[in-house]
């Protein structure tokens, strides 16, 4: 997700730089392929296995942040999440973090014990969006992952969910589920291409592929989704590729699943393993998931992600990323203005 941005923020890092908390560690340095990030990030020669070791002998764990140079999402993240001195202290005091770049040519080895450079690790990884962030336990498993921006709120959440080893308790979806919301309608909104019950989702040959809309009340994102995304003409050409049907994170509704299957929604959202909303998840007509927005985007990215399944590109481009730059890239060069935030 990108955008021209500077290269440093003065003001956040001056700001960063006065949030100390005693450490063992060095903060990490801008490396030539880095991207922008506070300076207790911590250096490391990116041997992932070591830093999980050296994580777990200072009683922290392993928060692994994926970014890249002009991302507005990773900007968001550095000057609204990582700015706030409640999220910054928790952070720094229950994690080691590290910053890697998903074009990066820096080498890394990872708890398998295979070297990669950052951009074949971001791969290897399946990293779709910036920022994307995981984190580690102990023994080097992944036992949260954030894809894409979260508002402070959430990314709270999750970062109280990793820091209290509650993975093995409960699902962090479950944790979620109980975790107060931010303010939002009491309702979920309608639009007028939802599918109406009943519910079968079963794809057939030379019909269109199937976006499925989870949700629900009080979410402020899925109220930004309708108030201003899906009004936006753009993204209702789009839109109208696809069936397109919505269903609430908890709702008992029984329906088809696309393969085939009976199941209510609530346990299907629990098996597709459904952790934000509002999340989409495209199916193609084999029904088949092939891809998801499970993060928070603005009207152009999630245009792109329509475009990326419905124009089957997700066939022959497996990074989003190479997608939306290259669509933006065209969209310029009609003559067309590309604002990533607008």
């Amino acid at each position: 997700m990108t955008a021209a941005l500077p290269r440093r923020w003065t003001l956040v890092a001056a700001i960063f730089a006065s949030l100390t908390i005693a450490s063992g560690v060095r903060a990490q340095v801008v490396a030539p392929y880095a991207i922008d990030i506070p300076p207790w990030f911590v250096e490391s020669f990116l041997d992932f296995r070591e830093d999980v070791a050296d994580a777990a002998k200072d009683g922290r764990r392993l928060m692994i942040y994926f970014g890249q140079d002009g991302c507005p999402y990773c900007r968001q993240l550095m000057v609204t999440s990582f700015s706030q001195r409640g999220i910054v202290d928790k952070t720094r005091r229950n994690f080691v973090a590290i910053a890697l770049n998903i074009w990066g040519d820096r080498e890394t080895t990872w708890i398998d014990g295979r070297t990669r450079t950052e951009k074949a690790l971001a791969r290897a990884l399946d990293v779709q969006f910036t920022p994307t962030l995981l984190f580690l336990d102990e023994k080097g498993k992944i036992v949260a992952r954030v894809n894409g921006y979260w508002s402070p709120h959430r990314l709270e959440a999750v970062l109280d969910y990793v820091a209290g080893k509650r993975e093995g308790q409960e699902t962090l979806a479950a944790y979620l589920a109980r975790t107060p919301r931010e303010p939002g309608s009491a309702t979920l909104a309608d639009e007028p291409f939802f599918i109406a019950p009943p519910y079968d989702l079963g794809r057939k040959t030379g019909g269109k592929p199937l976006a499925v809309l989870f949700e629900t009340p009080d979410c402020s994102a899925c109220d930004e989704l309708h108030r201003d995304v899906l009004r936006r003409p753009d993204v209702q050409a789009q839109v109208a590729r696809f069936d397109v049907a919505r269903f609430g994170l908890g709702m008992r509704t029984e329906l088809t699943t696309p393969r085939g299957d009976r199941i209510r929604a609530d346990a299907w959202a629990r098996d597709l393993r459904v952790i934000y909303t509002p999340t989409f998840v495209f199916f193609d007509t084999d029904g088949g998931e092939v891809f998801r927005i499970d993060a928070y985007m603005r009207a152009f990215h999630v245009a792109s992600a329509l475009d990326y399944v419905a124009s089957g590109a997700y066939r022959v481009e497996p990074s989003f990323q190479r997608f939306v730059q290259a669509r933006a890239d065209r969209l310029r060069a009609v003559g067309t203005s590309v604002d990533l935030w607008d």
